[in-house]
């Protein structure tokens, strides 16, 4: 799912960061090791978006990663949203 908006965070394709998010949290594989292997600049803006679940949520906010949206953010959301596909993915696991 895609936003019209392209400076804003989530014109990412969500399921797509969800696949890199998985691959980082449950299947442990390093950021690093990751962006070894993206093969495109794109993939590689998505595993660096993945690797900000380890920071809270008040210095995403600081970072201010959606421009002259930050009123309307949902990097936020988005960020809920892929760790709970983590957790779902960590629960089928066991």
């Amino acid at each position: 799912m895609d936003c019209a908006n392209p400076g804003c965070l989530s014109h990412y394709n969500f399921d797509h960061i969800a696949f890199f998010a998985i691959k980082r949290f449950v299947e442990g594989q390093a950021t690093l090791d990751l962006m070894k292997c993206a093969r495109s600049e794109r993939e590689k803006e998505e595993i660096a978006l993945v690797s900000l679940l380890d920071m809270d949520d008040d210095k995403v906010r600081d970072l201010n990663l959606c421009c002259i949206h930050a009123e309307s953010c949902k990097s936020l959301d988005c960020r809920e949203r892929l760790r709970r596909v983590v957790e779902e993915a960590l629960l089928a696991r066991r």
